[in-house]
């Protein structure tokens, strides 16, 4: 399990609920739930930080639904985890069937550069080659 993430505040030690990402083009502020993984331009707040949040003037501020508390896993993350993790674990079963495509590669489409870390993502679910291999 990963740890929890910490507000991006300075001396601040809180768990992050929230990710706020700036959209400098528009001059927007967005603040949404937590991502599901730490991005390098955007920066996690907690419940108290990402309430008193404000922006710079002539700047609007986009307030997407939070849920402060913490989150817990359901079922269906529950079993697409357990998806993942078996689909992972026979990669040359998928591609040893007739039309198969390959077994690695990212899975669906992506806007970011892929991570040379990443073998296969499924909705929010990635998987990650060991580093030593």
């Amino acid at each position: 399990m990963s740890p929890v993430r910490r507000c991006s505040r300075t001396a601040c030690g809180r768990p992050a609920v929230a990710t706020l990402t700036y959209v400098y083009a528009d001059s927007t502020a967005v603040l949404g739930p937590l991502a599901t993984y730490a991005e390098p331009h955007c920066y996690d707040l907690c419940a108290e930080h990402s309430e008193r949040l404000t922006a710079p003037r002539g700047w609007d501020v986009v307030r997407l639904a939070v849920d402060t508390g913490p989150a817990r896993p359901s079922s269906d993350d529950l079993e697409a985890l357990a998806n993942a993790v078996r689909e992972a674990a026979r990669p040359q079963e998928r591609a040893a069937g007739p039309g198969a495509g390959p077994a690695v590669g990212p899975v669906g489409p992506s806007t970011r550069e892929v991570n040379p870390m990443e073998v296969a993502r499924r909705g929010h679910l990635r998987v990650l080659r060991s580093p030593d291999s």
